[in-house]
């Protein structure tokens, strides 16, 4: 198993071209290497800085106009991510410091790469999204961790783009190690990837992850949820559809919307149906602007 994931990372890099080899943070920068745990705060103030300047209220569009000229982004790009290179990842010891550490840098280098490849109108204008989210990478304590390896590697336990057979990671890669398992199914209601059907950001703190991730999968179910009484049909976000597995099946997301439904109309409809057939919205892949 191990060499069909090393050959068909290969090819994958090849097809994508050099890009698809590359980091967002191999440039030199003059400030003295600060330790992992500081590192890590520092990315929180920095997307706290990010949504200051240029997030709207619900952190659902981002300026990417006015965030390219900040000092803030400069700041990030310039002197912050390069440290990345140096991070010890097992400074972070508490599942809740990894969480809140590998969420806000997904985050942050997807509107990194978005200013970077000055992606214009969506992630998805080459090869459905494939280019940009295997491009997108920074090198993290001497290793290169891309959008899909963070999402599908790391916070996922190494299940895998469900679109590309295999495990993202093979048992040899030494990135392997930093796999979060068992996997907390509400990272998907946190992670955007600057697309308008996609969550809003948040920034998230080791000390509270908990509530905030509660939070957010409250918010977006209530939000995103729609029920069709007369045809018995519950229209979902295309996030349930891809990842069917890790909610455990259709059974178990009709148990997850009446875990996180708000107390209305829709919950009471559920609570009592006999058959329920779930669907799914068309995914705006439109750049979140």
């Amino acid at each position: 198993m191990n060499e069909l994931i090393n050959v068909r990372e290969t090819a994958i890099r090849l097809f994508l071209g050099a890009r698809a080899g590359g980091v967002l943070n191999d440039a030199p920068h003059s400030a003295a290497i600060s330790p992992g745990n500081a590192v890590a705060a520092e990315l929180k103030r920095a997307v706290n800085a990010f949504q200051a300047i240029a997030f709207d209220e619900e952190g659902r569009h981002i300026d990417y106009s006015t965030l390219r000229g900040s000092d803030a982004y400069n700041h990030y790009h310039t002197q912050l991510t390069p440290q990345l290179r140096a991070l010890d990842l097992s400074v972070l010891e508490a599942r809740e410091e990894r969480l809140a550490f590998w969420i806000n840098m997904y985050n942050a280098l997807v509107i990194d790469a978005v200013i970077a490849y000055d992606v214009q109108k969506s992630v998805t204008e080459r090869l459905a999204g494939l280019a940009f989210f295997r491009s997108a990478a920074y090198n993290v304590g001497g290793m290169r961790f891309s959008c899909e390896d963070i999402e599908h590697g790391i916070l996922r336990a190494n299940r895998g783009n469900p679109f590309i057979p295999g495990a993202q990671f093979a048992s040899n890669d030494r990135r392997s190690r930093w796999v979060m398992s068992p996997p907390d199914v509400r990272i998907h209601f946190a992670l955007n990837c600057a697309s308008q059907s996609c969550p809003p950001i948040g920034v998230y703190a080791a000390a509270n992850i908990d509530d905030q991730l509660e939070l957010a999968t409250r918010n977006f179910i209530a939000v995103d949820t729609i029920i069709d009484e007369q045809r018995n049909h519950v229209q979902l976000s295309q996030i349930f559809n891809w990842y069917m597995n890790d909610f455990g099946g259709p059974e178990a997301v009709v148990d997850f919307l009446l875990l996180y439904l708000p107390d209305d109309e829709r919950r009471s409809w559920l609570e009592q149906a006999q058959s329920v057939r779930l669907t799914y919205k068309p995914y705006d892949w439109g750049l979140n602007i």
